[in-house]
């Protein structure tokens, strides 16, 4: 047999077919194009792996890793569900050989949900935003409000590039989110220390973590030395405490980037994808009705008497499923997110365990912000009301306590979800007002517990400004005390509840929205 008759036969010695000519030619031309494509191809990946390469190998482990932080793309992947994140604009910057121009972003799954998130690259010049940044930034949060998906962004950068003078007129990455507010949740985890222009990106998100060594302001210490001859560390300019208990440009304050990623998606968890979509359910094996027989061991019958309304939360709600938003701040409301009877819910509560529950600007702030952001996403907000009115004093009326009480009524009365009223033990004036108690404010439910106490005014502060008599004094004084009943015999109230009952009583009222 000859060498090309032996060729001509497969390993079995079954003599294979002969090619046709079209066929030759056609594996000839593949075999061209593949080589052709190769240097291409080379580029590309070549190209793909320098714009991966963040600062380097030494930049990366100096800056990041190093201090206990991840990198830009770890704290992506961290962020999405294994292996669905989808890089968007990689290749921004091959050109100017900044890599990814210092901002990785792209698409994924968070809980098995689409979103879009980008963060700041620190190890490329310092996270600063050039032009490619800004197009990239704008990009996303242009997609976010197309697609209605979630927006989340990673802050740890030295705000708008100076060496960048090449911008025209285009559009800004500012804007973009700015229009995108009350379409889609949008988070902000400040995770290192921000300024100027990428620290915007914090409030007008709806929610922002920081870590605890992170720091976010508007210029750092250098510039606040240049133009003011303040000498001031990051911490003291705008440190995690700070922006959490001070200025109220924080929500939460996690301690690492691990736990604020951790949050962020727990957060996520508990809205729709966008506005007008549907809220999430839960099946965490505690959705049926239950007694909460030790209410009351912790709720003192005694209006004077302080608790912790956290602790009241904690059991009516499903359990282990409430999620406090800006805890370190205006501490005389608590205000968080829930789930009750596997319905997401919000919640908005006077805490009587800080100055007897009285309504602080502080608080009115974060009541009024909380409800304005819930107003888009349609949760059912449940109030809680236990306050002696709105704080008086010299601190309280320069703090802006008339304006910020207003405005959190305002954010209250135009909220169109459903909202459950309960007068725990106390509501005064216009704390009750603002605490959604008013008859004919769109209530689904209004309830009391009993030996609830209402007035425009405290009976024992307010007989003697009123000059009140001895008579007149007690008289007041016994009619506050008398209780609900002549309030829900004018179907002020739609029931009085017992406390072991409220759970239950609260969830009769949820499946009256059934239909919405």
């Amino acid at each position: 047999m000859t060498r090309d008759a032996r060729d001509e036969r497969s390993s079995d010695g079954v003599a294979a077919p002969k090619k046709s000519p079209r066929q030759a030619r056609r594996e000839r031309d593949a075999a061209a194009n593949r080589e052709a494509w190769a240097p291409m191809q080379a580029e590309l990946a070549e190209r793909r792996a320098r714009m991966a390469a963040m600062g380097g190998p030494e930049r990366v482990e100096k800056y990041m890793h190093a201090r206990g932080k991840l990198d830009a793309r770890q704290r992506l992947e961290a962020l999405f569900d294994p292996g669905s994140f989808r890089e968007i604009g990689q290749l921004v910057g091959t050109v100017t050989g900044i890599p990814a121009e210092g901002f990785v972003c792209g698409s994924g799954r968070v809980n098995g949900r689409m979103a879009l998130a980008g963060a700041e690259d620190f190890t490329v010049l310092g996270g600063s935003i050039g032009g490619g940044g800004t197009a990239k930034r704008y990009r996303i949060a242009e997609l976010a409000r197309q697609e209605r998906l979630p927006l989340v962004m990673m802050l740890e950068g030295a705000g708008h590039r100076l060496t960048d003078t090449e911008g025209g007129r285009a559009p800004g990455d500012l804007q973009a989110m700015a229009d995108l507010s009350g379409h889609v949740p949008m988070v902000c985890l400040v995770l290192g220390a921000s300024a100027g222009h990428g620290a915007l990106a914090a409030p007008l998100s709806d929610f922002v973590i920081m870590t605890e060594s992170a720091s976010m302001f508007t210029g750092g210490p250098p510039l606040v030395k240049a133009a003011t001859g303040e000498d001031v560390t990051k911490e003291e300019l705008g440190g995690a405490r700070i922006c959490a208990e001070i200025a109220g440009s924080a929500h939460n304050v996690a301690p690492d980037d691990d736990a604020a990623i951790a949050l962020a998606r727990r957060y996520l968890g508990y809205f729709p994808q966008y506005a007008g979509g549907p809220l999430p359910r839960f099946e965490n094996g505690d959705t049926g009705p239950r007694r909460l027989e030790d209410l009351v061991e912790i709720i003192p019958p005694d209006d004077r008497k302080p608790y912790d309304v956290h602790d009241v939360i904690d059991r009516v709600v499903d359990r282990n499923s409430f999620f406090e938003v800006q805890p370190g701040y205006g501490r005389a409301i608590v205000v968080g997110l829930a789930s009750l009877g596997g319905r997401a819910i919000g919640i908005v509560a006077n805490n009587p365990a800080r100055n007897a529950g009285a309504v602080d600007p502080e608080a009115a702030i974060k009541a009024m912000d909380f409800i304005d952001h819930l107003g888009h996403f349609g949760h059912p907000v449940i109030f809680f009301a236990d306050n002696p009115g709105v704080m008086a004093g010299t601190k309280a009326e320069r703090g802006g306590i008339l304006k910020w009480g207003g405005k959190m009524y305002r954010a209250e009365r135009r909220l169109a979800n459903p909202k459950i009223h309960v007068t725990m033990r106390k509501a005064f004036g216009f704390g009750s007002v603002v605490m959604a108690h008013n008859p004919f404010d769109r209530q689904t439910l209004s309830l009391s517990l009993p030996g609830v106490k209402m007035a425009a005014m405290p009976a024992s502060s307010g007989g003697p400004t009123a000059k009140l008599s001895a008579e007149e004094q007690a008289r007041a004084e016994a009619e506050q005390a008398s209780g609900p009943y002549k309030m829900a015999d004018r179907l002020v109230y739609d029931d009085i509840v017992d406390p072991v009952e409220l759970r239950n009583a609260l969830l009769d009222g949820l499946r009256l929205l059934e239909s919405r």
